[in-house]
């Protein structure tokens, strides 16, 4: 079965541009090579209502939901709250992650560093023994942190449980031609392939030595390269470049 998923980028600081955004294409380059479909992004502020709703629009609608941002123990780190309120379940203080907490902070420990331990009831922890935080995870949503570092080491341990062996193929065609001069055969070839997406990426002339990258993504290897030949093959005279 064909699974999809849906990031929810939670952050004030993303949606005023004091922060770039670094994360929405690690975690679509991510899940792309696990064959997992990423079919929406939404960007979100720091507000517990706001988070909560598009999260069970997201986790109603797909098979699986990432949030980044929101964790930890300031002030508007409310997207565990937000979480609860999604799945309208109460925040309990697991002992679990009171434990990593007090044994990582030792006497230094406050209150504020405690509140990372309220958890919504019914969430499982994912650990990693180079890792000091576990990812929280409730049913289909993984609840990842706003720092790139610290997310792309959270999620290489998820990864383990994401993996299906069902990745895309791809395959990438190099052409001088312009794109209008390639729309046509384009449109023949989602016709023709309705399984493959294709996809076209025009240059400005001088920035590379190829006008167009053409790419064929799919789950049949095998059609996705039948595609790309049949895009080489149909391309005008002198105008094919390279595959990869």
């Amino acid at each position: 079965m064909e699974r999809n998923a849906a990031l929810l980028i939670i952050g004030n600081e993303i949606l005023t541009g004091k922060i770039r955004d670094e994360n929405t294409p690690f975690l679509a380059r991510q899940l792309f090579s696990l064959g997992i479909r990423l079919d929406r992004v939404i960007v979100c502020p720091d507000e517990i209502d706001v988070i909560a709703r598009d999260l069970n629009e997201l986790r109603r609608s797909h098979h699986l939901v990432f949030t980044s941002g929101g964790v930890g123990p300031t002030h508007d780190d409310v997207t565990l709250d937000a979480v609860a309120k999604a799945f309208d379940t109460p925040i309990s203080r697991s002992q679990e992650m009171e434990w990593l907490i007090r044994s990582h902070f030792k006497e230094r420990t406050t209150e504020d560093h405690l509140r990372m331990a309220l958890l919504p009831v019914g969430a499982r922890l994912i650990r990693a023994a180079d890792i000091s935080w576990p990812t929280v995870v409730i049913e289909n949503v993984y609840v990842l942190p706003g720092v790139p570092e610290i997310l792309r080491a959270k999620f290489q341990v998820i990864r383990e449980e994401l993996d299906r062996g069902d990745a895309f193929y791809n395959a990438s065609v190099f052409t001088l031609a312009e794109e209008g001069a390639i729309a046509a055969l384009l449109h023949e070839l989602t016709r023709r392939f309705p399984k493959i997406l294709i996809g076209s990426y025009p240059q400005l002339p001088g920035k590379t030595d190829h006008r167009v990258k053409v790419t064929f993504d799919g789950r049949d290897a095998r059609e996705v390269a039948e595609a790309a030949e049949h895009f080489i093959a149909g391309l005008p005279e002198g105008m094919f470049l390279r595959r990869i």
